[in-house]
């Protein structure tokens, strides 16, 4: 059954990318003096001009209708193709055979090469500890977005109260209209370990000092991509002015490619400073030996919630009505797409792997790694748009299919559920001290979890190569036997398992936070002092 809907959409796309490009040298001519000239025309001379117009319009009309009847015609037979796939792409998917791989080749671990946490800082950065803080600079953030954003902010405030050598006021927590939850910092972080871990890279105190409160904070400017000597020009300059700065809305703003005492600080505020409560842990791992049982398990992070489907610019596939509903949103709302999203088709998104694999294609992935109707897989995540249904084809393959509200006793969960930064720190425990994880997206906590993982040993973590998956679900057509299929997936994750990704040179933009080796971790073949 050909999604009609979805055909005209992609033709609207086409028409108005034509005319898009087509208009774009008439553009740039109107900025000149000619048309400028000509559109300035006295009367006495509007006869000519309106004779130019006509005639500039024939033309046009001949130009865009040329190529958009060709690219209609050319493209139309491929569209419908590309469209039938798209809609019907679970059902190029065998889940009915038993898998080829041994369960025990999920379970065994990535070589990690030696690789240990080691923060071994330089005698330049320790011998400028911190004892007491630069008592006329005072820095304040307001820190929003869900658990994980937040942390990666908190990160990048004690790096910046760093370079400026001030005191830095426990992050305030905004309370954002999406997730609703009015958590502070203290309620979700053992703030006493914050501060006794930093003690000596950072001054950091609970409140401002009662004789700065009637002095209202200043906004600090912090531009995107900003370098550690601009944090330093920049908020210099404004402490010499105002004694105490307020930072908000800075997410990622700091650039990734800092000093390696400050990629260390970095490692150390993620993997040291910022633990949660200690009843959140201890909660956090009961629901994690319940998971397990005395058994290995897995954690997945499913990305199904509907506003993932909106922003990614994708379709969850669960049938015209339901991809009509997440199109109607977008339409709505189109500011809720990111400039990568909004230049392609959902098509091309998805066959450039940049769409969440849905529950089928996870469940085939998830075989072809061997795991089979006995494996334990707690999941991870909001609900699912679609429901049950969406996770339908993972719960029928493997019945040890449960989350944190299946695993707690009674009421246990019931006081938190409109504290969604409480219940992402559950999930985050009950991830990391699973035996595999694999998120169907990227994000925040995938990356998060991913250097968690490698900085405590490299245990397994799974990174889908999505783009060549979907070309393999989709360009099959049964060609393969389930085995090349199993196969073929092994074989384009090998280099995907959690093994230590070095961050080279080229790349100091990666996080070292989600690759923390070697910045923040140190080879056994070399002699250096772990923390």
């Amino acid at each position: 059954m050909k999604n009609h809907n979805s055909i005209k959409v992609s033709y609207i796309l086409l028409v108005a990318d034509k005319i898009s490009i087509l208009f774009k040298p008439l553009q740039k001519l109107t900025k000149g003096s000619i048309l400028n000239m000509l559109f300035r025309v006295r009367p006495q001379k509007s006869g000519y001009f309106l004779l130019f117009l006509a005639t500039c319009t024939s033309f046009s009309v001949f130009m865009i209708s040329y190529p958009i009847v060709s690219c209609i015609s050319d493209h139309k037979h491929s569209l419908i193709q590309i469209n039938r796939k798209f809609n019907q792409r679970d059902t190029f998917i065998n889940l009915s055979t038993t898998t080829t791989t041994t369960t025990e080749e999920l379970w065994k671990q990535p070589d990690g090469f030696g690789y240990r946490p080691c923060l071994n800082f330089s005698q330049n950065y320790s011998s400028s500890i911190i004892s007491s803080g630069n008592k006329n600079r005072f820095l304040m953030v307001v820190v929003s977005g869900g658990l994980n954003q937040q942390k990666n902010q908190i990160i990048d405030a004690v790096v910046i109260a760093r370079i400026l050598q001030a005191t830095l006021i426990v992050p305030i927590f905004h309370v954002n209209a999406v997730w609703g939850d009015e958590s502070e910092f203290s309620d979700i972080f053992d703030e006493r370990n914050f501060k006794e871990t930093l003690r000596e890279d950072v001054h950091i105190l609970s409140s401002l000092p009662s004789t700065y409160i009637s002095k209202p904070p200043v906004r600090a400017p912090i531009t995107s991509n900003v370098s550690e000597d601009m944090v330093r020009t920049l908020l210099t300059k404004e402490f010499n002015k105002h004694t105490v700065l307020l930072l908000r809305r800075f997410d990622s703003k700091l650039s990734k490619s800092l000093n390696p005492d400050l990629q260390k600080l970095r490692c150390k505020v993620a993997f040291h400073a910022l633990k949660f409560k200690p009843w959140i842990e201890n909660f956090g791992k009961k629901l994690a030996m319940r998971m397990s049982g005395g058994h290995p398990y897995m954690a997945l992070h499913l990305r199904l919630e509907k506003d993932v489907w909106v922003r990614t610019g994708c379709l969850p596939g669960l049938g015209k009505d339901a991809d009509q509903v997440i199109i109607s949103e977008r339409v709505s709302h189109p500011e809720l797409l990111t400039g990568r999203s909004n230049n392609i088709t959902f098509r091309e998104r998805y066959m450039a792997g940049l769409c969440p694999l849905n529950a089928a294609e996870t469940t085939r992935l998830l075989k072809a790694f061997g795991a089979s109707s006995n494996t334990r897989i707690y999941w991870a995540g909001g609900t699912p748009f679609g429901g049950e249904n969406a996770l339908a084809p993972i719960r029928k393959q493997f019945p040890h299919f449960t989350n944190k509200w299946a695993l707690a006793d009674g009421n246990e969960l019931q006081h938190f559920r409109n504290k969604s930064s409480i219940l992402a720190a559950l999930d985050y425990i009950v991830c990391i001290n699973s035996d595999v994880f694999m998120a169907n997206h990227g994000g925040n906590m995938a990356r998060t979890i991913q250097g968690h993982r490698a900085y405590f040993g490299h245990k397994k973590y799974i990174t889908p190569n999505k783009k060549k998956l979907v070309r393999l679900f989709m360009d099959n057509n049964n060609q393969m036997n389930e085995k090349e299929i199993d196969d073929r997936i092994k074989k384009m994750h090998m280099d995907s398992m959690g093994s230590p990704v070095l961050i080279k040179t080229s790349k100091s933009h990666m996080d070292v936070t989600a690759y923390p080796a070697p910045a923040c971790m140190c080879s056994s073949s070399v002699s250096q002092t772990s923390i």
